[in-house]
């Protein structure tokens, strides 16, 4: 990789001020004046404007214009932005190239599971395939609706919205199927009308009630329980269901790679490799709904609560978004507000200033209940589920 190109502007700033000297890097936007250096981190910056030859970065930080830069003005905008929509892919944890790529009102790209319209601010937003619930195609624009109730309408597009709309449906249509595989890969005795029912509800593994699951086909729910049992979630389950009703305990799972590395034995090796084929989750509401407990049935330690507002199945639904969202990236949901600041987490950042089911949850976050014996994590759960502000 070469130099990175270093552009002069005439700066107007709290930090920096005069001539400046400017770079960009995947990560920051520095720019040196003779006695001062400002590194904006590209985490940090809001927005980013051009008009009448001056580009304007808003950041946590303050406003910073840029100008007198001549023919470099519009090269700089353009390198600035595609660092920063490299910034905001990171944080929206997309990998690989994207299917297809259209501008219309704004960028907007479709990836193996997701759109991602990247627009340079925090508008930018990340609409995950396996929870649209329906496409309206209009002229020349593409509406994308949410089973959560919004929607996200891309106009502009040109000759570019008919393959536009196409890759969305045809990724939408894979999600399903890969999803109705899981399902039969968990329950070889599902029949396809049952299969496809609850890819419909499961897509990508969301979680989804035991009343709901067990409509459609009881035998799933036993599957799913069985291989819970043999997880660290087996005892919190129990717990969960003479809390509450179990018919309302959410429950999800998430395709993983198996690992028996650390078995004794053949046997505890294919029962290992078993359970560990799967990441499975639950969400229980406490006996008054107020508040949630999310188990996840791995190697963690503690089951996080959370409050719910009165609204369980409506806080279970925004913590499946949340978790589509960070790609199951679990401590960003309980990191604070200083621990999400920390240049480590520059990634979860982004992500929480875009993404308002992860704002809700983080938000939310009551406390978590450490599994230190079992007499002692349900004695602290029932503390936190009886707390009131």
């Amino acid at each position: 990789m070469g130099q990175p190109i270093e552009y002069t502007a005439q700066a107007a700033s709290p930090i920096v001020n005069g001539e400046v000297k400017m770079t960009i890097s995947e990560n920051a936007l520095t720019a040196s004046a003779l006695f001062d250096t400002a590194e904006i981190p590209l985490s940090e910056i809001n927005e980013i404007i051009i008009s009448d030859y001056v580009v304007t970065v808003k950041a946590d930080s303050g406003d910073y214009a840029f100008s007198r830069m001549g023919n470099w003005c519009g090269p700089f905008y353009d390198a600035l932005c595609g660092a920063y929509n490299g910034a905001v892919l990171r944080s929206f944890f997309i990998k690989g190239e994207p299917i297809i790529k259209a501008k219309g009102n704004v960028p907007v790209n479709v990836y193996e599971n997701c759109v991602a319209s990247l627009p340079p601010d925090l508008s930018a937003r990340r609409i995950p395939l396996c929870f649209i619930s329906g496409i309206d195609k209009g002229d020349h624009e593409l509406t994308l609706k949410l089973d959560a109730g919004e929607s996200y309408t891309f106009t502009k597009l040109g000759y570019e919205a008919a393959p536009f709309a196409g890759a969305v449906e045809k990724q939408t249509r894979y999600l399903r199927e890969q999803t109705v595989f899981a399902v039969k890969e968990i329950d070889y005795t599902l029949t396809t009308a049952q299969a496809a029912q609850l890819a419909k509800i499961m897509t990508q593994g969301a979680a989804a009630s035991i009343g709901q699951l067990s409509g459609i086909a009881s035998s799933f729910v036993t599957a799913l329980e069985n291989k819970l049992s043999v997880t660290r979630a087996a005892e919190s389950y129990e717990v969960f269901k003479e809390a509450c009703d179990p018919a309302r305990i959410y429950i999800g799972f998430r395709k993983n790679e198996a690992s028996s590395a650390g078995a004794e034995s053949q046997a505890e090796a294919e029962v290992e490799a078993e359970a560990d084929q799967y990441v499975l989750w639950l969400i229980a509401p406490s006996p008054d709904g107020q508040f949630a407990a999310v188990e996840f049935a791995e190697a963690d330690t503690a089951t996080f609560v959370y409050r719910t507002g009165g609204d369980f199945d409506g806080f279970a639904k925004q913590l499946n978004r949340a978790l589509e969202a960070i790609n199951f990236k679990r401590e960003v949901i309980r990191l604070s507000d200083d621990e999400l600041r920390k240049p480590d987490n520059a990634d979860y950042y982004m992500a929480a200033k875009r993404t308002a089911a992860l704002q809700f949850i983080r938000s939310n976050f009551a406390g978590r209940v450490i599994h230190s014996s079992p007499e002692a994590w349900k004695r602290k759960l029932t503390e936190l589920w009886s707390q009131r502000d």
